[in-house]
């Protein structure tokens, strides 16, 4: 059976040549780069919090693009991924919250199938019997799996689960798990909303397209989560990831009141560093004179109070 293959807008192609990795492998070698700075953890844990809590709005950062976010007393996990390795990759720095700490989880948010943001070992892990949303055409890997209660979503659509609204909005990027699902499933990001409390907007892994104002237009966003890391070389990674000043500008469209920046200091996936991407936002945000209260660097663990 012919399957789907899903598309940017504008149709946007983020694929490469194998000259194009073999030009980036020859790049990789002739560079020098400082690697020892890490993200660092909070120092007093409060993880009890998460399990106490029923009425505050709480995030949490694990690492990469794996948060917890707490709303109305129901828990939520974007992109969970505890792995210690991505096939040849190690992780730089341990998660933010040991997975043997963490409460029943009732939401899981899926922002695409890349490896860095799907890890189904780390979901069967997970506490509780959460609902799990995912793009379209990736349900299909779920039961392959035999993990149920999985709904899939396209872009813009809205679902409801413990009064919470969850839609599914665009992103600029691709999907692959191996040699022949290239773009079979979709790709995007995610809002958060309930009556009341902060809408956040979880970005997902994306390049920077007119979606981000797009999205800004639609929802009137408190929080907006988005990826500064995995930019380097630049001419390679474009289409599909934004650089920290692009992440800045895609703040700026989305209309956020607050930008918590992820998607780096966990995997090393290209060529630039952590340090470099957070020198880079901080200059970037300086020169742009935007409010150093907009901006939230968490620390791994760190729970933030978002009430």
């Amino acid at each position: 059976m012919v399957r789907k293959r899903y598309e940017n807008l504008d149709n946007v192609s983020t694929k490469k040549t194998f000259a194009d990795f073999r030009r980036w492998q020859r790049e990789r070698k002739a560079k020098q780069k400082n690697s020892s700075y890490q993200v660092p953890h909070v120092n007093k844990p409060e993880h009890t919090l998460l399990h106490m809590n029923r009425s505050h709005t709480l995030l949490s950062w694990i690492g990469h693009s794996t948060f917890v976010i707490q709303v109305n007393g129901t828990t939520i996990v974007t992109d969970p991924v505890w792995a210690n390795r991505l096939g040849t990759v190690k992780r730089l720095s341990r998660p933010g919250i040991p997975l043997n700490d963490m409460p029943d989880v009732d939401i899981v948010l899926i922002s695409h199938s890349h490896y860095d943001h799907l890890n189904f070992a780390s979901i069967r892990k997970l506490k509780g019997k959460p609902r799990i949303f995912v793009p379209m055409g990736l349900g299909r890997l779920f039961r392959k799996k035999r993990i149920e209660n999985v709904v899939e979503c396209t872009w813009w659509e809205e679902k409801r689960s413990n009064n919470i609204t969850l839609t599914f909005v665009p992103a600029q990027h691709w999907t692959r798990r191996s040699l022949f699902d290239m773009n079979t499933s979709h790709w995007g990001g995610w809002i958060i909303q309930a009556d009341g409390k902060p809408t956040f907007y979880f970005a997902g892994d994306s390049g920077y397209f007119r979606g981000f104002k797009e999205i800004g237009d639609r929802f009137l966003i408190d929080y907006a989560l988005l990826p500064i890391g995995a930019y380097e070389p630049e001419w390679f990674m474009g289409p599909q990831h934004v650089t920290p000043e692009e992440a800045v500008q895609a703040f700026v469209d989305c209309k956020a009141k607050t930008f918590i920046p992820m998607h780096y200091g966990t995997f090393p996936l290209a060529d630039d560093t952590p340090e470099e991407a957070l020198d880079r936002l901080l200059a970037e945000w300086k020169r742009r004179q935007l409010d150093d209260e907009r901006l939230k660097l968490l620390k791994l663990g760190e729970i933030l109070r978002c009430d």
